[in-house]
């Protein structure tokens, strides 16, 4: 197969299944060699089943490409170093590493409990980290043996953790957490000629079915499709995507945009007076843009809800 990311090996985490799959075929389609990685676990993380993975492999072998099925935990130190060790040993090499792999355990922070904040935490964020900290080393290695590296590395983040939602204190953490991340690391690794992005998409999965009104139409199901979130994913692994890093972008079958992140607002020198600060603070607040909402637009947060 031939395409935009002809020759390049990619990792996909989560990729049984929803975005993930679509993420893995997308690749396959432009001639990448696919690691199909997924536990095969429910929606909140329990139990397991190699099977989604291998069928998307079986997928990608029927169109003539090029894939291999894992079913390592990305949360897992040990795990992570052996999916990314099973690109490279397969293939002979890696280019793109995209961390989709996530659950859920939405709940309302006053009735959330340790065990639902800890285990959304740690598959987001560190299933986040922990693969892409092993496909940087291995990138950097490369780099200081002089030979050319074009990494690229794809978060997922959501509009519930870079704009807010009810109900998902610990997703939406996660995810704004791997929005900076994604600002970090892509500010340590250029050097070694690697780039980080994220994107946060909005999609119909068996993630998000109870999440909000059902589509109204066979047209609104379409724009909620999870194959809209593929074509960015794909381009941002290629080798057209060298000069884009440290972004994160917005992506649905309605819309595709840049999400920018925090900047300073309105300001003032210093006070050292609390009581003083009332009045200054109402000026301040005045001038600044309102939070967005979950549409990304600007002052569309629920302001009314302080006086709940």
């Amino acid at each position: 197969m031939s395409g935009l990311c002809e020759g390049r090996v990619a990792i996909v985490t989560g990729a049984g299944r929803g975005i993930g799959r679509e993420h893995a075929l997308s690749l396959a389609r432009q001639g990448a060699k696919v690691v199909v990685n997924d536990l095969g676990a429910a929606v909140d993380g329990t139990g397991g089943d190699v099977s989604p993975a291998e069928e998307v492999v079986n997928e990608i072998k029927a169109m003539g490409g090029e894939a291999i099925a894992n079913g390592d935990n990305v949360a897992d130190w040990e795990g992570a170093q052996r999916l990314i060790n099973s690109a490279i040993e397969t293939f002979g090499d890696l280019h793109a590493l995209v961390n989709n792999a996530g659950i859920l355990r939405d709940r309302m922070l006053a009735n959330m409990t340790e065990q639902e904040w800890d285990a959304v935490i740690n598959v987001h964020l560190k299933g986040t980290f922990a693969p892409s900290r092993w496909a940087v080393a291995y990138w950097r290695e490369r780099a200081k043996a002089g030979e050319p590296v074009s990494g690229r590395i794809v978060n997922t983040t959501s509009v519930s953790g870079i704009y807010g939602n009810l109900g998902q204190a610990n997703y939406g953490a996660a995810k704004a957490g791997i929005a900076a991340f994604t600002n970090i690391v892509a500010l340590e690794v250029a050097r070694y000629g690697v780039t980080v992005n994220a994107v946060g998409p909005v999609a119909l999965t068996r993630m998000t079915e109870g999440l909000g009104p059902a589509p109204e139409n066979d047209e609104a199901r379409e724009a909620r499709a999870p194959h809209w979130i593929a074509p960015i994913v794909t381009w941002l692994c290629s080798e057209e995507a060298a000069g884009v890093t440290g972004r994160v972008f917005e992506a649905s079958g309605e819309i595709l945009a840049v999400a920018e992140g925090w900047v300073r607002g309105p300001s003032i020198d210093p006070l050292d007076d609390p009581t003083q600060l009332g009045p200054v603070v109402a000026d301040l607040l005045s001038k600044a843009r309102g939070n967005s909402g979950m549409d990304g637009v600007t002052g569309s947060w629920p302001q009314t809800m302080l006086d709940t």
